[in-house]
């Protein structure tokens, strides 16, 4: 299986902080992590992104 990268976004402002390797596959549906955003300087939740 191939490793893709991934960006983790934050849903408050958007920016684009974090980066994932996930492998291809079937994996139902996005990764959403509560992570610390240094944008907002709070911890919010991430969404992954393409």
């Amino acid at each position: 299986m191939a490793v893709k990268k991934s960006a983790l976004a934050c849903s408050v402002c958007g920016s684009r902080n974090y980066s994932k390797a996930i492998t291809e596959g079937k994996h139902g549906s996005r990764l959403e992590v509560k992570k610390f955003c240094k944008y907002c300087k709070q911890h919010t939740l991430h969404k992954e992104t393409k």
